[in-house]
């Protein structure tokens, strides 16, 4: 079960009693089937353990579509994209690895996500054979979407209705601003960066050259020159 309780601004989740964190560290590439397959293995260690597991990145996608089918009033965020070419380079191995590090950071430090049983068996689980039957267990779970609703432990305090339906349609007004917000500074964003690799890099180059050219002419006369400016 999980509990929801009143703070000082409104409900919330009732923090979690051991909270921990978790690091991904050491990816290898590894092969089975006689090397017909390839993949990539990362080192996973829980802080509460100390015991390290290795996951693949379809063990995350599987845990990823585990919290989205489970915690539909949560927030689950992305996992990084999957890519089919040049997986295996060292700069995607390292950028996929960072941003691995950052989900997992939300995930562990998250009330109710950080206690999901799925969650747990990630992180634990060592054994092939325990991995699947956890994984069927997982995937049986009947408590998800809806009766999800029906594992919360609720407050006592008695709500006063009117207050509540406020409370949500001024919840409603913000979600509604922040996801039109983000959508466009990501286009802004997506935007500026494009015209940086393209039209924007020639005129950086130009400014570039320019200062250049100066730092040369305060070379031709050595006596008052100062090599911090000119390098």
């Amino acid at each position: 079960s999980y509990t929801i309780e009143m703070g000082p601004l409104g409900p919330l989740w009732k923090a979690s009693p051991q909270p921990f964190s978790c690091s991904i560290e050491d990816p290898t590439k590894q092969t089975k089937f006689k090397g017909i397959k390839t993949y990539i293995s990362y080192r996973v260690t829980p802080s509460h353990t100390g015991r390290p597991v290795y996951r693949r990145y379809k063990h995350f996608d599987w845990l990823y579509n585990r919290l989205l089918h489970k915690f539909t009033v949560i927030s689950v965020p992305h996992l990084p994209e999957k890519q089919a070419t040049g997986r295996f380079e060292e700069d995607f191995i390292e950028k996929r690895k960072r941003r691995l590090v950052l989900w997992m950071n939300h995930m562990t430090s998250h009330p109710v996500l950080s206690q999901y049983e799925g969650f747990e068996h990630f992180l634990m689980c060592a054994d092939d054979k325990q991995w699947k039957l956890g994984k069927r267990r997982a995937e049986k779970d009947e408590m998800v979407g809806a009766h999800f609703m029906l594992t919360l432990q609720i407050p006592n305090e008695h709500q006063d209705l009117q207050d509540v339906e406020e409370r949500i349609d001024t919840f409603k007004s913000f979600a509604k601003k922040m996801d039109d917000s983000v959508m466009q500074l990501t286009h802004v964003a997506s935007e500026l960066v494009r015209k940086h690799l393209g039209g924007f890099r020639k005129e950086f180059q130009r400014l570039g050259n320019a200062f250049q050219s100066i730092s040369q002419a305060f070379m031709l006369d050595p006596p008052h020159s100062s090599n911090t400016l000119n390098n």
